[in-house]
């Protein structure tokens, strides 16, 4: 990876993260609750957006660019994990399996919906 795309993916890297911190915030002012919507919203959206990248068949500098800087930092697994491990340490398991099985068949289910469109598109 060259000098100018290495300070292409940081730059949008730190987009992805202050949107991600954006909508994440604006979801839980939108609907209060207990269960991490936010982040929810934040990875489901990521995963449909990186599917897209990935049915188009985007790769190079661009895929770096948009997959791993922008999407990358949008994206966080890290609070995933966190999120439920707050659930768990607070006694709720039954969102402790919400969380994590909605996550992941969504997830999949929407970054297969983007790749399908990517796919269609590309």
């Amino acid at each position: 990876m060259s000098g100018p795309v290495w300070v292409g993916v940081a730059a949008l890297g730190a987009a992805g993260a202050l949107a991600r911190v954006a909508i994440s915030t604006a979801v839980a002012r939108w609907r209060h609750s207990v269960f991490p919507l936010g982040t929810l919203v934040v990875n489901l959206t990521g995963g449909f957006a990186l599917g897209i990248l990935v049915g188009a068949r985007v790769d190079g500098a661009a895929a770096s660019l948009l997959g791993t800087g922008l999407l990358g930092a949008y994206t966080t697994f890290s609070t995933w994990m966190f999120d439920t491990e707050r659930l768990a340490q607070e006694g709720r398991s039954g969102l402790v399996a919400v969380n994590v099985l909605v996550t992941l068949a969504a997830g999949l289910g929407a970054t297969g919906l983007g790749w399908a469109i990517g796919a269609a598109v590309g």
